[in-house]
């Protein structure tokens, strides 16, 4: 689906154009065409590949989408040209649902292709366009503007996540709430590294924008793209913060696991006890032998009861004192 196609020179927006007048513009000195897609088809892309001489395996990866976050440059007749994936993430903190957006980035044109994706980049064109004077660095700001607004909804997310940590910790010395808190933390855990497979590798990949030899597309935006992969760097290293704590929640909790299994196996072993002096008094004066003292005591029985009681008493005394009971 065409989103929108316009446009911009020197900074200002031409106005926007239908499909066919595209390759007129390309001809024109200092312009360049934006054209956003969404979902697009394979018809679609043919026809971009066609009108902006897209490389065929930028195209083949646009196509069957999933790909890994990743910064490509191809050298080409048509003009350098590069190609970007990013991932976007959406949706609650509880269930993140992942899309990617494909950005072409040529001398004079940008193509972003949003795949899986409901949430609209619509206001990158009205920020770029308000800021004529950066837009007058051409693509390569706008390639930057994208990369910068997908980043920039990472950090919501990421704070969402750390919100639901802090919950977790406060009932990780709740009695009974081990095995509940364990199972929050495993989930936590899965979604943190969706998040981490959409970090890590664009980080990376930035570095091919602002660090060593930087294509020449790009090398009046150093220092923009060195913005994006700060903000990188600040949300990788909160993931691994994060890591790091759930990880040692997950051990605090098994711990309490081990304890509280203790202290059920300390209060059966301290009634085992118990009952086992109880057994062993009754045991012996169960036995039917005929010479024993206590079988033609008047008070016996009662004798007998009285010891058992008064051992069980003071063993339960005891055991309640130690903290078993």
């Amino acid at each position: 689906m065409l989103i929108n196609c316009a446009a911009y020179a020197q900074g200002d927006k031409l106005g926007d154009i239908p499909i066919d007048a595209i390759p007129d513009y390309l001809a024109r000195p200092g312009c360049f065409v934006w054209v956003a897609l969404r979902d697009a088809t394979e018809l679609e892309l043919a026809t971009m590949q066609r009108l902006f001489k897209l490389h065929d395996l930028a195209v083949e990866d646009a196509h069957h989408g999933h790909q890994r976050p990743k910064v490509e440059e191809y050298v080409q007749a048509g003009g350098d040209m590069l190609f970007t994936v990013v991932h976007t993430l959406e949706g609650e903190a509880r269930d993140p649902q992942v899309g990617e957006v494909h950005v072409f980035t040529g001398p004079n044109f940008v193509l972003s292709v949003r795949n899986r994706s409901q949430r609209p980049l619509l206001g990158v064109r009205e920020r770029a366009e308000r800021e004529p004077h950066l837009l007058r660095l051409g693509p390569a700001f706008v390639l930057y503007a994208l990369l910068d607004n997908v980043v920039d909804r990472y950090f919501p997310l990421i704070e969402d996540l750390e919100a639901e940590l802090d919950d977790i910790e406060e009932q990780i010395f709740v009695k009974g709430a081990a095995r509940t808190n364990i199972e929050r933390l495993y989930d936590l855990k899965h979604r943190l590294a969706i998040v981490k497979r959409a970090v890590a590798p664009l980080l990376d990949a930035l570095g091919k924008l602002y660090h060593g030899r930087v294509p020449a597309l790009v090398a009046q935006t150093e220092d923009y793209f060195r913005d994006v992969a700060d903000h990188l760097a600040r949300i990788n290293a909160t993931i691994e913060g994060l890591r790091d704590t759930i990880g040692t929640a997950i051990q605090v909790n098994l711990s309490m696991v081990a304890i509280e299994e203790g202290e059920v196996t300390k209060r059966l072993a301290a009634w085992a006890g118990i009952f086992a002096v109880a057994t062993a008094f009754v045991g012996v004066w169960g036995m039917n032998f005929e010479f024993m003292p206590e079988l033609h005591w008047r008070w016996g029985y009662p004798a007998a009861l009285g010891v058992v009681g008064a051992v069980c008493g003071a063993l339960y005394w005891r055991f309640r004192k130690a903290g078993w009971l």
